[in-house]
């Protein structure tokens, strides 16, 4: 893998045909994201999983 599937800057990740990679957290130097990938024949496929919730958005359980 040469280019990184968001922003196409250069990775230091190399992938080989017999590699595989499931869930596989692809960081960029370049734009300081990080992107989980799986990997399979050479094939790339872009993980896409929910946001994690906002400090608003956390639900508070507690004994009242």
């Amino acid at each position: 893998m040469n280019r990184l599937p968001i922003c196409g800057g250069k990775t230091r990740a190399k992938i080989r045909e017999d590699t595989e990679l499931k869930k596989y957290p692809l960081f960029c130097p370049k734009c300081k994201q990080e992107t989980l990938i799986d990997v399979k024949n050479l094939q790339i496929n872009i993980i896409k999983e929910p946001d994690a919730l906002d400090a608003d958005d956390r639900v508070i359980i507690g004994t009242s």
